[in-house]
């Protein structure tokens, strides 16, 4: 099965209102050959969401929230619900990014109801898994992702979910895994992505790769086997570094 490439932009707390110049950058360099060849998302913070869905939709750009909440609505102060993202402009949302997991606690439970809550407001949930570099030392980077995969993915999650690889350590590290781990851990998300959601699924669910992507070594990490895009973090915030990570599928 064909699985279009989708590359993700990670604003994380950064932009304000100038930034939003990036993504018209952005548009003007996607031009309908590399539109055809892969999918560009922004994730910007969700104060410029709606700002930017207005710049995004001409130039065929994706927006993506960075977070929601479990709730479709409520008494909970300074979050937002999938609902309101999909509002703003947004067709997809971040769950479960290490930064959150360590940032503010967030167990894999608690991923999953967010990742359903995505689906039932009509997002595409991009939930990520990771191990730590302490736990790759100790030889349990397959256990840590395989169980991060079973219990964040919801069991009835439509095949258009994405997953995203993003070894912790190499997150704004300048540090990348080799391609041979790479593959190895891809295949092995594949296989545990098959035995959470069955039917054959997993041959249409795109696996991202996130961690230290740049224009440099785009062509050699996109290129691997089971990787079907990339996540990108601090390369997303300036147009012509996302374009070239991009431009590895033109």
């Amino acid at each position: 099965m064909t699985r279009r490439p989708l590359v993700a932009g990670n604003w994380k707390m950064n932009g304000l209102r100038a930034a939003l110049a990036e993504i018209g950058a952005m548009g003007a360099s996607y031009d309908a050959a590399l539109e055809a060849r892969a999918e560009l998302v922004i994730c910007p913070p969700a104060t410029l969401l709606a700002l930017a869905a207005e710049i995004a939709g001409p130039a065929s750009i994706g927006l993506g929230g960075q977070d929601c909440h479990p709730a479709s609505r409520g008494a909970h102060t300074g979050d937002l619900s999938a609902a309101m993202l999909k509002d703003a402009g947004a067709s997809y949302v971040i769950v479960g990014h290490s930064e959150r997991r360590v940032d503010h606690g967030e167990t894999d439970a608690l991923i999953q109801t967010k990742a359903r809550a995505a689906i039932q407001a009509g997002l595409i949930p991009i939930v990520c898994v990771g191990e730590t570099r302490a736990e790759r030392d100790a030889g349990r980077a397959t256990e840590i992702v395989g169980a991060q995969i079973m219990a964040s993915l919801p069991s009835d999650a439509p095949q258009s979910v994405v997953l995203a690889y993003e070894p912790v350590w190499a997150i704004g590290a300048g540090l990348t895994p080799t391609t041979a781990d790479i593959a190895q851990m891809h295949a092995f998300a594949r296989e545990t992505v098959e035995a959470r959601l069955g039917g054959g699924k997993s041959a249409a669910v795109r696996i991202l790769y996130g961690g230290s992507v740049k224009p440099g070594n785009a062509a050699e990490l996109l290129g691997v086997a089971n990787v079907d895009g990339a996540l990108v973090g601090g390369a997303s915030l300036r147009a012509a570094d996302f374009l070239a990570i991009a431009e590895a599928y033109r």
